[in-house]
Formats: C-alpha cells, sequence, structure tokens
C-alpha cells in the first residue's frame, strides 16, 4: 500500500498565477503517514535526514535543470528559484524528497517526487 506523506508543494501565495522574477519554491511533508509507510517497509530506524533537490524544466522537454537543494524543514525545504532570464511560458517544477533512514548499521533512502506545472510570465 502507497501513503501520500508527500513531498506536497506549497504554492508562494494563492493569488499567485504565474512566476516573475524571484520565487520562493517550498515543500512539506505528512510525518505520520510518512512513518506508516517506513514501518510497512520495515524501515522503523531513525530518520537520519531529509533532503529536496529542486529541478525545473519547460514543459514538453525531457531535461531537468537542477535550481538546488535543501535540508531546512523548518523552512519547508525552500529554495530560490530565479526566473528573470526563462522565456514566458509554462514549465514543470519537480521536488524529489529523499528521506534517509538508519537500519541497523545502514543508511537506507526512499524518494518520491511531486511535479507541478506553472507560468512564467517576466
Amino acid at each position: 500500500m502507497s501513503y501520500n506523506w508527500g513531498p506536497h508543494y506549497i504554492v508562494p501565495s494563492e493569488a499567485l498565477k504565474s512566476y516573475s522574477g524571484r520565487v520562493k519554491l517550498r515543500e512539506n511533508l505528512d510525518d505520520d503517514l510518512l512513518r506508516t509507510q517506513l514501518k510497512e517497509m520495515g524501515l522503523e530506524g531513525p530518520i537520519v535526514k531529509i533532503v529536496n533537490p529542486w529541478y525545473f524544466r519547460p514543459k514538453n522537454t525531457d531535461t531537468w535543470i537542477k535550481i538546488g537543494e535543501s535540508e531546512d524543514r523548518s523552512e519547508n525545504f525552500a529554495v530560490s528559484w530565479d526566473t528573470q532570464k526563462l522565456k514566458n511560458g509554462a514549465y514543470e517544477i519537480l521536488g524529489l524528497m529523499h528521506v534517509f533512514v538508519r537500519k541497523g548499521t545502514d543508511e537506507i533512502a526512499i524518494a518520491r517526487e511531486n511535479t507541478v506545472v506553472v507560468k512564467v510570465k517576466n
């Protein structure tokens, strides 16, 4: 069974329909659902770290470009994305959250992705 613990994209503002200039990208996760899935997978050890790299690409293209990476959970894994040099149009943003769990002497990583489509209008 799969539990949708995240990542869950947090829109910078409910009123924001298109991105222009510097935008703060953020994601969060549901601890209870994460723990439930880890338990089901037999990974009940301590969480060592959570890291969230961010990528973007123009919609309908194949290659992702890295925006940045964050381990700062208190800021919802925020990274700043500067859209000023991008062409106007639709883009996909990918958050690829990695959770590292200690199991005995091993460190095991699981990952989940979240992709959203945004409009850049400079």
